[in-house]
């Protein structure tokens, strides 16, 4: 989540993963073999120059170089940062990925269970609720879209008088521009009904029970850079 921020909702996330630096027991620094290290990678050792937290560095997309050229880009990272640990993979094809989590798992600490062993996430099913919807809207779009959206829960109610189980979800999906709810959309509400046949599938799982789901789209200019619509939307800064 480290980047150079070019709104308030970058400086959020940013500050998020800041302060996240602080609570974990390793932290990955991944990479692509294909690029070459760039700005952000520089920003990024800089940042973590004085973290007591063991840095791996992932180089990703070992499948796409030549093994020599590989050599060449571990030394370019390695000579600018004290790594504790340096492995290659390629995600795409699973070259060393077992490697990768076996030398994660050495450096946890032994500790209690927090959770119960049948509990997956500690997020409210609101929260996975709108995002199952926002990750419907990311596979189904391209460009500026996925950047640009946020899903807000209005409702989420269970149907009395039904003679199945079933629970009504409404949602709106926020974008910034009217081009962008028109794209959402889609022609003739098509691309809109995927969303909602896909998402619907998903919430059901996650509930256990039949899911009746309303989206409406709804135009919120620059809500990025606008702190009310940032709290309103969850992305509360007081909590980081």
């Amino acid at each position: 989540g480290i980047h150079i921020p070019k709104h308030k909702l970058g400086d959020f996330m940013l500050k998020v993963a800041k302060n996240t630096l602080r609570e974990v027991d390793v932290i990955i620094f991944m990479v692509n073999a294909v690029e070459p290290r760039g700005k952000i990678d520089e920003y990024i050792m800089e940042m973590l120059e004085n973290n007591e937290t063991p840095v791996f560095l992932v180089i990703n997309k070992i499948d796409q170089v030549h093994p020599e050229k590989l050599v060449d880009i571990i030394e370019s990272y390695t000579k600018k940062y004290n790594f504790a640990e340096v492995l290659p993979i390629s995600a795409l094809q699973g070259n060393n990925v077992e490697k990768l989590l076996e030398t994660i798992q050495s450096y946890l600490p032994q500790g209690p269970q927090y959770y119960p062993a049948d509990q997956v996430t500690d997020h409210p099913e609101r929260f996975i609720i709108s995002e199952l919807i926002r990750e419907k809207v990311l596979h189904l779009t391209r460009e500026e879209i996925p950047h640009s959206i946020a899903v807000v829960i209005d409702k989420i109610k269970k149907e009395e008088d039904t003679e199945k189980d079933m629970i009504r979800v409404s949602a709106t999906i926020i974008v910034e521009r009217d081009s962008q709810k028109g794209i959402v959309i889609g022609k003739k509400g098509a691309l809109l009904k995927e969303v909602g046949i896909r998402a619907r599938k998903d919430i059901e799982m996650l509930l256990g029970t039949n899911v009746y789901l309303e989206l409406w789209v709804k135009v919120q200019k620059d809500w990025r850079n606008k702190s009310a619509h940032l709290k309103d939307f969850g992305f509360r800064d007081d909590e980081y």
